[in-house]
């Protein structure tokens, strides 16, 4: 096994420092960008979600909706059930027949308990047989620290989620359906002028003008088991990056407010993406065996970027890990090593590099002088033994 160390170099500026410490009881941030965890604080532990696990019911929604099982215009029934649903309300009534557009309006803007019962009836016949479908798929999804017991985040024992599938969750919905998510920007909706103190979307980022990053979405909740949470993600206006962060168990709504702000800042002015290897860059080299030449250059097959706490941008370092020598004819962009990145207080990065160019097999010359260096070197080492075993 060949190692080859080497440092990426680049610009330092002033350290900021990147420790955070949330008021949060449990919280996970992430960068979609560079599929980084910024921060992981109890995010693997099960607890109430609230109606932040509405979000399972929307994408099992949106799921039916790109299976062309619904459309935005189907209209489903409200059963007395739904109608007679506590808590937050889209305020539907029993001779009502909601579109699905209207629906997702409901949920996500009113954090309707109601419209989630006539989603799931809608869907899966009864709101229980929806409750076992969602916990089908969340298996399916490797939603390993969630169980759903109903499909509005309605309080019950045995309806859990941790913050990191939240955010797995809440990361799907973007990628996935991206004509979808931008429903979670809409600000205000009052079907059919029932629920003007309700109407308003509750997600506290939304309005808010941070100058170099926007929010976008997803949703709230809040019981008084689980305290007040958000799922959040927004983007930054300077590069493009985006984030993913959920934070649960908050004392109140404006300590939910002003502590996804100050995550949104901590995510995007702490840290800072750099591309430290461009496309073909050569890193290293690798030793040849019976080929034409005794080496051949390693390269990344794309830009690597990655992201860093700025106080260490110039303190990157990495490693090169083959097995070698590599036995020729060798073609160019064939696999042959792996560089291990490190960057302080960060996980390890590791990315395949590839050969630079051809190294066809060795003709007869090749062949005869590789066979006398290892003949000499033979000799030489019994050479040194027997004189050690001399002495």
């Amino acid at each position: 096994m060949k190692r080859l160390m080497l440092a990426l170099l680049m610009t330092a500026v002033p350290a900021l420092g990147h420790a955070f410490d949330t008021r949060a009881s449990s919280a996970w941030v992430y960068d979609m960008t560079t599929h980084t965890v910024l921060l992981d604080k109890n995010a693997h532990v099960p607890e109430h979600p609230a109606s932040m696990s509405k979000l399972m019911t929307l994408n099992m929604l949106f799921e039916a909706l790109h299976e062309g099982r619904v459309t935005m215009d189907t209209t489903f029934p409200v059963s007395e059930k739904a109608w007679r649903m506590g808590g937050s309300k889209m305020f539907v009534k029993p001779d009502d027949r909601p579109t699905v557009e209207e629906l997702i309006h409901g949920i996500i803007v009113n954090s309707g308990n109601d419209a989630c019962v006539v989603v799931a009836e809608g869907l899966g016949g009864t709101e229980e047989h929806f409750a076992e479908m969602m916990n089908e798929r969340a298996a399916q999804l490797g939603l390993n620290d969630s169980h759903f017991a109903n499909s509005s985040g309605w309080p019950h024992p045995d309806h859990l989620m941790s913050m990191h599938d939240l955010g797995v969750l809440a990361v799907r919905l973007i990628t996935e359906f991206p004509e979808l998510y931008q429903n979670f920007a809409v600000r205000s909706f009052d079907y059919k002028n029932r629920v003007p103190a309700n109407s308003q979307n509750r997600n506290p980022l939304l309005d808010i003008r941070a100058g170099d990053w926007q929010a976008d979405g997803l949703k709230t909740g809040h019981t008084e088991q689980s305290g007040y949470g958000l799922v959040g993600s927004a983007e930054s206006r300077t590069d493009g990056r985006r984030i993913v962060f959920v934070l649960n168990g908050l004392q109140s709504n404006a300590d939910r407010a002003t502590e996804a702000e100050a995550i949104a800042n901590f995510a995007f002015r702490q840290f800072a993406q750099k591309s430290v290897i461009q496309p073909g860059q050569r890193v290293g080299a690798a030793d040849v065996w019976m080929g034409e030449a005794t080496q051949v250059g390693l390269v990344a097959p794309q830009e690597v970027k990655l992201l860093v706490p700025v106080q260490s941008q110039d303190q990157i370092t990495a490693e090169i890990v083959y097995t070698g020598p590599v036995q020729a004819p060798v073609a160019k962009g064939q696999e042959l090593a792996q560089m291990h990145i490190r960057v302080p207080g960060m996980n390890d990065q590791t990315i395949a590099l590839v050969a630079e160019t051809d190294v066809p097999a060795g003709g007869f010359g090749t062949r005869l002088m590789t066979a006398a260096r290892v003949l000499a070197d033979r000799f030489l080492a019994a050479d040194t033994a027997g004189g050690q075993s001399a002495s």
